[in-house]
């Protein structure tokens, strides 16, 4: 795989110092950046002359995955362009890291797409609304982010069953939702930006009345989603003790794997590890805990075929369950193509640690058991497997296609504010301006790139059709 030149895209050190600029001249230097990358710039998508091939791609993550689930991660990449999508963040930044950036860092997603947002409790049990995904988060260029996020727009809205006109309005709505709250935490004090978050009550107001029923039952559904209901749904009792239910190829109990006493074991050692990643407080509350059970379980769409566990913990008694999951955090696809961080948020030594800092820094209200763990050389994140959270499905049939706009312009405002809490707000904001120009650059780019996407997707149809890969498909 071809990378650009690292050294294109500083580390995000070099820029957490201000400058002991104001806001009005940091401001005047993002504008300035557009006579060195103008922004219809940013609009333009050209493959690259050596294109990687995506399949390719593919098969060389799958090389570092549990081989027996890699089928079941292509045949979830194959129900639809949309679906390919979210499991090929690789191959896009493959295509997109050599264009020209701006210079501007920010701790980015890495994996930005309509799906990856959500609603989850905050640490004083108030739902929130934001980015939900960070298994690729990285120090890199804000505009990889926006240029993926505006992409999956037009995707969704062609998998909704839209025209062109519904993939351009969203694509548009994104990106004035972005800028404008982007001007707005230019001017905000740091320790204020840190504690901001878009509460349920702004997810209602900015949606319009026809989201309203929808919103509330998913919001309902959000606030019922605690380790009670896991324990109804996701255990059995047996012999006054409960168990996992198993749904293999799934959900599959460590007993089953043959591996009982052996993964249970190591999943002690690893537990062990990442409660040294935690505060006291945190330490002494999952200390009154002792595990039961594990089970392996296969997880969303990019992400299948990494090492996933799920742990379910007991406190005082069954009415006192906790589910942690354990997922393996890998190398993120951005890494290729950055310079080494370099920043003490950011240790490129371990993966699990990388996930999490990245997520504390830009998603606001973290999970109070998110922390990090090793084993045996495979670096795993860990964080409460339901915890007050739910998600728009933007499924046809489920998913009114006219939303899609304001829906979008929600994903901007959430990508915005975890933008402006870890790069320079004001440089952006100048760079981006009050203006269409970088919406009609966006627009420009995501109807090319969901072009390319559909190649790609249809290329993946065919190579499984001739057997080049393996495919399992689940329900």
């Amino acid at each position: 795989m071809s990378t650009a030149n690292p050294s294109a895209h500083p580390p995000v050190a070099e820029q957490s110092n201000q400058d002991d600029l104001s806001v009005c001249d940091r401001k005047a230097a993002g504008k300035a950046l557009r006579q060195r990358v103008k922004r219809s710039e940013l609009g333009v998508y050209e493959p690259p002359a050596e294109r990687p091939d995506p399949v390719e791609i593919l098969k060389a993550q799958a090389r570092t995955r549990v081989p027996e689930l890699v089928p079941i991660r292509h045949g979830r990449m194959l129900a639809s362009p949309f679906a390919y999508l979210r499991g090929a963040a690789a191959a896009m930044m493959a295509d997109i890291a050599a264009a020209p950036t701006t210079g501007l860092h920010v701790q980015a997603c890495g994996d930005m797409h309509v799906s990856n947002f959500g609603v989850f409790a905050s640490a004083e049990r108030n739902l929130v609304f934001a980015i939900n995904d960070f298994d690729e988060t990285y120090p890199a260029p804000w505009e990889w982010d926006l240029k993926r996020l505006v992409t999956s727009a037009v995707v969704a809205g062609r998998h909704l069953g839209g025209d062109q006109q519904l993939g351009q309005a969203a694509v548009l709505a994104t990106v004035e939702s972005y800028a404008e709250h982007m001007q707005i935490y230019a001017d905000m004090g740091y320790l204020d930006l840190w504690y901001e978050t878009i509460t349920d009550a702004a997810l209602l107001e900015k949606l319009p009345d026809s989201a309203e029923k929808y919103t509330q039952r998913m919001l309902a559904k959000a606030r019922e989603r605690n380790h009670l209901q896991v324990l109804d749904r996701m255990t059995d009792l047996v012999d006054d003790r409960h168990h996992i239910i198993e749904a293999p190829p799934l959900v599959v109990r460590a007993e089953t794997l043959g591996e009982g006493s052996t993964v249970a074991a190591a999943i002690e050692t690893l537990l062990e590890s990442y409660v040294a990643s935690l505060s006291g407080d945190r330490r002494f509350l999952l200390s009154r805990y002792r595990l039961l059970d594990v089970a392996r379980r296969v997880v969303g769409v990019g992400s299948v075929g990494t090492r996933c566990w799920v742990a379910y913990l007991e406190g005082k008694d069954a009415s006192d369950p906790l589910f942690l999951q354990i997922k393996e955090a890998q190398p993120s696809v951005l890494a290729p193509y950055v310079a080494a961080p370099g920043d003490y948020r950011l240790p490129d030594d371990h993966q699990g640690r990388r996930v999490v800092v990245g997520q504390r820094l830009i998603q606001g209200s973290s999970d109070i058991f998110l922390g990090w763990g090793e084993l045996s050389g495979t670096h795993y994140y860990l964080r409460q497997l339901r915890d007050m959270k739910g998600g728009f499905k933007l499924d046809p049939g489920k998913f009114q296609p006219s939303n899609l706009p304001n829906y979008c312009a929600l994903c901007g405002w959430a990508l915005a504010l975890a933008h402006a809490k870890s790069g320079d707000a004001a440089r952006l904001a100048g760079y981006i301006g009050k203006g269409n120009a970088l919406g009609r650059a966006m627009v420009t780019f995501a109807e090319a790139y969901a072009d390319q996407n559909e190649r790609d997707y249809h290329h993946l149809v065919e190579a499984a059709a001739q057997g080049q890969i393996p495919v399992a498909y689940d329900d």
